[in-house]
């Protein structure tokens, strides 16, 4: 038997290096298990002799490699920008959000980072980063030692900047000459460098584990506050970490991050940074026992925003590049979002939507064809008329219950709420509010319906000639589709593109007048605040600025009002809206505070959707309800169908008074006197109408 197999180590054949390598293992398995701490030492010493000596023997063959291993593809070395998470700003400055990729970092400034990080970071990774030049001759030995003598892992063998090196080069290689080019390249890091900016770099691109690169976003992950507040327990916890990110993670190995946390602390008490008292100290501090993530986009506005910055070639030429430059350049996106205006018309929705649990939902009857359940919401949405701002988005009961944004979408009919469109032609045509229109029902002189089934008012009302402003208020149909072809079904949708309606319109469709065509709750809203600031149209917008991570402005909002209506005009249209909240058909949307206000209901054929739509000097805002998918007669607590002049206005009411509540009263502006077209009328092949004067 042996020498070898005595001691029970295995002979080797084959490749020298590979033998080599083997054996010191094996020798130090050996001594590891059956030597105490002296031993260990003097047989250290031992294998350190072997390995060099062994080392020389199977190299003297590479030499002509390893003198080349200097001359290689990359012959400098520069630190390159490093990826950083943006963020999503309010009005007032508040974080509402966090747009990451696959890397979340947000970089810190050295000076921000506190000795407990930083010594404990040295402590851990290279303890000689100041003294040496870019490679340690000793560390690799020293770590070595260090190792076996704190009975786990204390040190590396790689100095920061070779570990920074590394980084650069993305090379995962770990054969000889690449060891020498790292060191080679380490060594010109820190003739370009400083030593701080070469740590700054490393701490802002290390792995923590848990998603988490770079000391502040481990900072905020781990313990859920600034970098600048860490603990010395919890500096030396994040750099046990640095390690077995994985392994070391207390989220997933409590034990091992215990124990790796507390080797570092040792490591710090041995080397003078902190006192033993100290040290004792942090070893009884608790690990955390939950992350804290980085709230991502999940809310409809923020979502939004999100889809503006990705098409938005102010941020780089192609899809990729405004990706890239959104999830990792670092940006500050300031944006027109006010979550007081949000939470007041949640609160409004919630607490006057009917057969509600107070949660923005009402069920409905199951899926007569699936059998599968189905649920209604109401979506609102506010623009401030003096700039176009959108201060808030409700686009239903909440991004994590249904993602599609309801407050935006395009395929609800607005009922009667598109009569408003229908008044602004007509007075801006030369109508008056006291112009009178025929409003008797049914209408079958309106063409386009067959002679069986004529239009009618709401409800079978029989209606009456009168005036506008009175139609209005009892919101006839028959007088509006007869107005619609009065005034040209042209131009009211020109009137209502110009307005702000942005979605497909229809006038060759004689219904038009009644809302037959799909809008948006955010287009009805920024259309009426162009009635609210006396027909001046600010085209809507979300966000106010974007800056990089330095501060630079990368490009902000440019206020571009353009003039749609006649001051008159919209101060008529707004007198006659005014009146329609004070005694017409939204009288439950009225403000006790006494706040002028005016707006328009809206229902649909069959109750499928109810609206109000309406506004103040300060905010225009609209309100929807119905279901979330099909559609489904709406019939609120057992009783007859809904309207638009009962929940929707109530919701509405309720928002604007809480929004309001505090803020001087502002009065709308008095419209001039007109002297109108007296009565309007059509001709038709059926009768002839009245005609105008």
């Amino acid at each position: 038997m042996s020498t070898l197999t005595t001691l029970g180590l295995t002979a080797f054949s084959g490749d020298a290096a590979t033998n080599v390598t083997a054996l010191v293992k094996q020798i130090l398995r050996f001594v590891l298990v059956n030597l105490g701490r002296v031993a260990r030492l003097v047989v250290i010493v031992a294998v350190g002799v072997v390995t060099l000596t062994a080392t020389i023997a199977v190299s003297a063959p590479k030499v002509a490699e390893l003198s080349a291993a200097h001359r290689f593809e990359r012959d400098s070395i520069s630190l390159p920008e490093l990826s950083e998470r943006s963020y999503v700003y309010d009005r007032a400055g508040e974080l509402m959000a966090t747009f990451l990729a696959d890397e979340n970092r947000i970089r810190v400034d050295i000076e921000r980072i506190p000795r407990s990080v930083i010594d404990s970071v040295l402590t851990a990774e290279d303890s000689a980063f100041f003294a040496h030049q870019g490679v340690n001759a000793r560390s690799i030995g020293r770590a070595f030692t260090a190792n076996i003598e704190s009975g786990g892992v204390a040190q590396g063998g790689s100095t920061i900047t070779q570990q920074v090196v590394k980084d650069i080069v993305g090379d995962k290689d770990q054969d000889f000459a690449r060891k020498v080019r790292e060191a080679v390249l380490a060594v010109k890091l820190e003739e370009t460098y400083t030593k701080n900016e070469i740590l700054e770099h490393y701490l802002n691109t290390i792995y923590f584990g848990s998603g988490a690169y770079g000391v502040q976003a481990a900072a905020e992950t781990y313990f859920g506050k600034d970098v600048s507040q860490l603990s010395w327990a919890e500096g030396a916890m994040l750099a046990g970490i640095i390690r077995c990110p994985s392994g070391c993670n207390p989220f997933r190995s409590r034990g091992r991050a215990f124990s790796r946390r507390n080797t570092v602390i040792d490591a710090l008490v041995q080397t003078g940074r902190v006192t033993r008292r100290e040290g004792d100290i942090a070893k009884f501090t608790r690990l955390p026992a939950e992350p804290t993530r980085p709230r991502t986009p999940d809310d409809y506005f923020v979502q939004e925003v999100q889809q503006q910055l990705l098409a938005d070639e102010r941020l780089g030429a192609t899809p990729t590049a405004r990706y890239n430059r959104l999830f990792g350049g670092g940006l500050r996106v300031y944006t027109t979002f006010d979550p007081g205006l949000y939470l007041q018309a949640q609160a409004a929705r919630n607490g006057n939507l009917p057969d509600s649990d107070g949660d923005g939902t009402f069920a409905l009857e199951n899926d007569p064809l699936t059998g599968l359940s189905r649920f209604g919401t109401a979506a609102m949405a506010g623009v401030e008329p003096r700039t176009g701002a959108v201060r808030y988005l409700l686009g239903g009961p909440g991004y994590d219950r249904y993602p599609f944004d309801l407050s935006q979408q395009q395929n609800r009919l607005i009922g009667s709420t598109f009569k408003t469109f229908v008044l602004t032609a007509a007075i801006l045509n030369g109508a008056s509010p006291d112009d009178t229109v025929d409003g008797r029902g049914p209408c079958g002189d309106v063409p386009g319906y067959p002679d069986d089934d004529p239009p009618t008012n709401f409800g079978g009302s029989g209606g009456s000639f009168n005036t506008l402003l009175y139609q209005t208020q009892k919101s006839s149909n028959c007088a509006f589709l007869r107005l619609n072809q009065i005034v040209g079904p042209e131009k009211v949708a020109d009137v209502a593109k110009r307005m702000g309606v942005t979605s497909t319109l229809h006038p060759e469709n004689t219904s038009m007048a009644l809302g037959t065509d799909p809008i948006s709750p955010l287009d009805m809203a920024a259309a009426y605040s162009v009635l609210a600031n006396d027909g001046l149209r600010n085209p809507i917008y979300f966000i106010d600025r974007v800056e990089d991570a330095d501060g630079s402005v990368v490009f902000a909002h440019q206020a571009s009002p353009e003039r749609v209506l006649p001051v008159n005009v919209a101060r008529l249209v707004t007198s006659v809206l005014e009146a329609n909240v004070e005694s017409g058909t939204g009288t439950r949307a009225r403000l006790a505070s006494g706040q002028p206000s005016a707006g328009k209901t809206g229902t649909t054929n069959n109750a499928y959707d109810v609206w109000f739509v309406g506004y103040t000097p300060q905010l225009a805002t609209s309100v929807w309800i119905g279901a979330t998918g099909a559609n489904v007669r709406l019939r609120f607590g057992g009783g007859g169908d809904a309207q638009g002049g009962r929940a929707p206005a109530q919701i509405w009411g309720a928002f604007m008074a809480a929004a309001l509540d505090g803020e001087p009263i502002e009065r709308f502006a008095e419209p001039e006197p007109v002297e109108g077209l007296g009565r309007l009328c059509f001709e038709t092949e059926r009768r002839r109408c009245p005609r105008s004067r």
